[in-house]
Parts: structure tokens; sequence; C-alpha cells
């Protein structure tokens, strides 16, 4: 498949008032998964979107990264039950990267997505933070660079990379991405 990719900065905290999440929502910082339930949050927010590399790594090297000191990981969830997730890479506490970020697809269109980004970026400003950085692909939510706008990012650079999406996977690739 071949994609366009969007690499973003943000180089100042949200200022603005915090955005509140909608009552019975509620988000969830410093979460420790296996990498059953890992890849379970990548499949769920990730298949529409072909996040694929993390769901083709093996489960000692996924095991490796969720065991890294510095990657913090965080839930979305309404009441009880898990609509979202997000993962920080945060071994350099002065540059932030936002890894991933995203909703499971009955979470879409319900008005939390603002507000769970806004919460997830006040988490990757505590401490030393200089800068969060995020890319985005045009195999992302349509609306994902304009969110990321929205927030603050600024789009710094932009390149065009070919995947080799295992098939093994069995995700669909969407036409506009085919080769």
């Amino acid at each position: 498949m071949r994609v366009g990719i969007t690499f973003m900065r943000m180089t100042m905290a949200p200022r603005a008032p915090r955005l509140l999440l909608p009552d019975g929502w509620v988000l969830e910082h410093g979460v420790h998964l296996s990498v059953a339930d890992y890849r379970y949050l990548q499949d769920r927010v990730g298949r529409s979107c072909c996040w694929w590399m993390r769901q083709a790594a093996s489960d000692e090297m996924l095991a490796r990264v969720l065991a890294q000191r510095g990657t913090a990981i965080g839930l979305l969830r309404e009441c009880s039950v898990v609509r979202g997730f997000y993962e920080l890479d945060r071994r350099d506490p002065e540059d932030v990267n936002l890894c991933y970020f995203g909703l499971f697809p009955q979470a879409i269109g319900r008005g939390v997505g603002r507000a769970f980004l806004d919460g997830v970026l006040r988490e990757a400003w505590r401490g030393r933070t200089r800068q969060v950085r995020v890319n985005t692909s045009t195999a992302d939510h349509p609306r994902a660079r304009q969110l990321y706008q929205q927030a603050g990012f600024r789009p710094v650079r932009q390149v065009e990379e070919m995947w080799s999406v295992p098939d093994r996977l069995g995700l669909d690739i969407p036409q506009h991405l085919r080769v």
C-alpha cells in the first residue's frame, strides 16, 4: 500500500481549559497490559486504519515494548467498557511521542475524541516535556490530521512510503491506498 505520512509537532502544552469527557467516560493512565490485551487494542482501534506494524511483531518484541521504561499506555472507558487507547513513548522525557491514539469503531462520532486527545496531551506534557510528536497517515481516520491540528500540533514534514502489509494479518487495504 502507498501512504502519505505527516509528521507533526506540538511545542506548547495545552493552554485552554481542560476538555471534559461526557458523564460515564473516564481516561485511565498508567495501564499495564499483557501482549494479548495489547494486540486486542491494536486490532480494535487500528484494523480499519491498517495499523499493521505492531500486529506483525513477535510476542517477544511486543513484551519488550510493553516492559520498556518510558512506555505509557492509557485506556478510554465508557463506564467500565474500553472504548479507546493511547500509547506514549516517554523514553526521552523532554521529547514525547504519541505512538498510538484511537477510538474503537463504536465510539467514533460520539463526541469524545477531542476530549480524549486533550486528556492524553495533558498527560504527555506532565513533567519536563518540551515537545510532543505524532504522525498520521492517509490510512488513518480521515479526520485524524484535523483533530491533531485543532489540539495544537503543526505539520513539520511529509513523506510517501510503500508498506508491504503481511497477508496473514487479514487486513482489508482500502482501495485508495492500493498500489
